[in-house]
């Protein structure tokens, strides 16, 4: 090899280890580095303590979270639970054997609309009471028997017997249809109007009947019993005529009976309707008194 050959190879192998580069991050960038890295690793752990803490605490679980289980039917609630939001739902029902109890601080509603979101019927149950809005309301017996209907038109009561538990009894502002009105065994029956008129109308008749007391008809002015088409029947073994005025009886009567004691009398009627009692005689002792028929 001549010289002008080895002074060529070394002038190349100084210029090759004069192009090497150092591939890296070094000083301060590599302690950055380094530092951020562990902060990492530090949010990453404390994240994954606060998600189980998390999961510890809420009970989740493969079939739900809490009291709240996801069954094939739906979910399913474990114990008394609270909606702070709106809750829809197709149908809530209670364990079998378990009631259901809702309750709320002021009042539970339920309503049913239509697809404009028109209330059609509601069911308020509040503080002040139960009040209940549609156009029918029916109560049935579990037979599916009508016990108790209501609409605009007419009120029914499907029950077999209609008991009124109160002191004063029932009270009817207006007209009552009704084919029987019968008082509780051993108990008096009483229909009365206060200060206005009692009528009691049938178009085949009216019945009173007591088979085991007495039948007491009183009222403040006129008591008028009237029969269009037919007649007025009072049939008993004694009938009794109270309170009624003592008319005169006439001077021959009166002579004729001169020192006895008269105990018998006579029902006299006045052309207006009214009547009065004169002592009996051999012959009708019946004379108009101004001072009764007036």
């Amino acid at each position: 090899m001549t010289q002008d050959q080895c002074s060529h190879r070394n002038t190349l192998q100084s210029s090759e280890k004069a192009q090497v580069y150092k591939v890296g991050i070094y000083g301060w960038r590599k302690r950055c580095l380094y530092l951020f890295v562990l902060l990492l690793m530090l949010l990453i752990l404390v994240n994954l303590a606060l998600t189980i803490w998390i999961l510890k605490v809420m009970s989740f679980t493969i079939d739900g979270m809490g009291n709240l289980r996801i069954t094939e039917k739906g979910l399913k609630v474990e114990g008394p639970s609270e909606f702070l939001q709106p809750l829809y739902a197709k149908e809530i029902k209670s364990k079998p054997g378990h009631p259901l109890f809702l309750q709320s601080s002021r009042n539970v509603s339920v309503n049913v609309v239509n697809g404009n979101n028109k209330v059609l019927t509601q069911l308020v149950a509040g503080s002040r009471g139960f009040r209940a809005q549609g156009k029918l309301l029916e109560v049935k017996s579990t037979s599916g028997k009508l016990l108790f209907s209501a609409d605009e038109q007419e009120v029914v009561v499907g029950a077999d017997r209609l008991r009124v538990m109160g002191a004063e009894g029932a009270v009817f502002s207006g007209s009552i249809e009704t084919p029987h009105v019968r008082a509780e065994p051993f108990k008096e029956l009483r229909l009365e109007s206060p200060t206005r008129s009692l009528i009691m109308e049938a178009p085949k008749g009216v019945q009173i009947l007591a088979e085991a007391g007495d039948i007491q008809a009183s009222c403040r002015n006129e008591l008028r019993l009237e029969s269009k088409d037919g007649e007025i029947s009072l049939d008993a073994t004694r009938i009794r005529l109270l309170g009624l005025l003592d008319g005169k009886a006439s001077s021959s009567s009166s002579s004729s009976s001169s020192g006895t004691r008269q105990t018998v009398y006579e029902v006299c009627v006045c052309p207006n309707g009214r009547l009065f009692l004169s002592q009996a005689g051999t012959g009708s002792t019946c004379h108009i008194s101004p001072s009764v028929c007036l």
